[in-house]
């Protein structure tokens, strides 16, 4: 068995520090805290080979831009005979927040290229771990914010989401969704919340 982690993103250091390379970065740090091959060209994209507890993964960036996204996933998937369960992406999500990580299977695009792009190509049932850039209130402005670099007030909770997707990351490859969710989340949760979550549970 093998899994597919695919990061969205732009190819370019012009793209690195945007909001829509958030994906990008989450892959990145995986491939780096689990001791990854080095990254390849292949599938259109760069691709490293690894293992997560047990399981055998392959981490793809797709550099074929956003909107073309499921060429070079597509292209993997067929490679490797992965089926539509056996992948995660990972992309930036306008409908939530900057700190909160959901995860979901199949579903519409939310106005995603990437989502889109692999949808046409694969069909819509893979996982999708949807990082929140947070919306800018008009639909004008989205293009603007998501091609933007992060903030720098916000690059402190963009590496603690990073890291901590890394260090979670089995949980997610072994499917067990909702403990990777609420990992990530207690996390990333201001201390305040976290004491009094504590409480509760004593």
């Amino acid at each position: 068995m093998m899994i597919l982690l695919v990061g969205l993103g732009n190819p370019g250091k012009g793209y690195a520090g945007n909001r829509h390379n958030f994906g990008y970065m989450a892959v990145d740090e995986i491939v780096r805290r689990h001791s990854f091959m080095p990254e390849r060209v292949r599938f259109q994209g760069l691709a490293a080979e690894g293992n997560i507890g047990g399981t055998k993964v392959l981490a793809l960036k797709p550099t074929t831009y956003m909107n073309l996204s499921g060429q070079s996933v597509g292209e993997a998937a067929r490679f490797y005979k992965i089926p539509l369960e056996n992948i995660i992406v990972f992309h930036d999500e306008l409908d939530l927040p900057l700190g909160k990580v959901r995860v979901k299977t199949g579903g519409g695009h939310g106005g995603n290229n990437g989502i889109r792009s692999i949808t046409d190509h694969i069909g819509a049932d893979f996982c999708r771990v949807r990082l929140g850039v947070g919306h800018p209130g008009e639909k004008h402005l989205v293009s603007g914010h998501v091609l933007k670099d992060f903030a720098k007030a916000e690059m402190p909770a963009v590496e603690k989401i990073i890291e901590s997707i890394a260090r979670h990351t089995e949980l997610i490859v072994t499917g067990d969704t909702s403990s990777f969710m609420n990992k990530i989340a207690l996390d990333i949760a201001p201390p305040k919340e976290k004491r009094a979550e504590k409480k509760e549970g004593n």
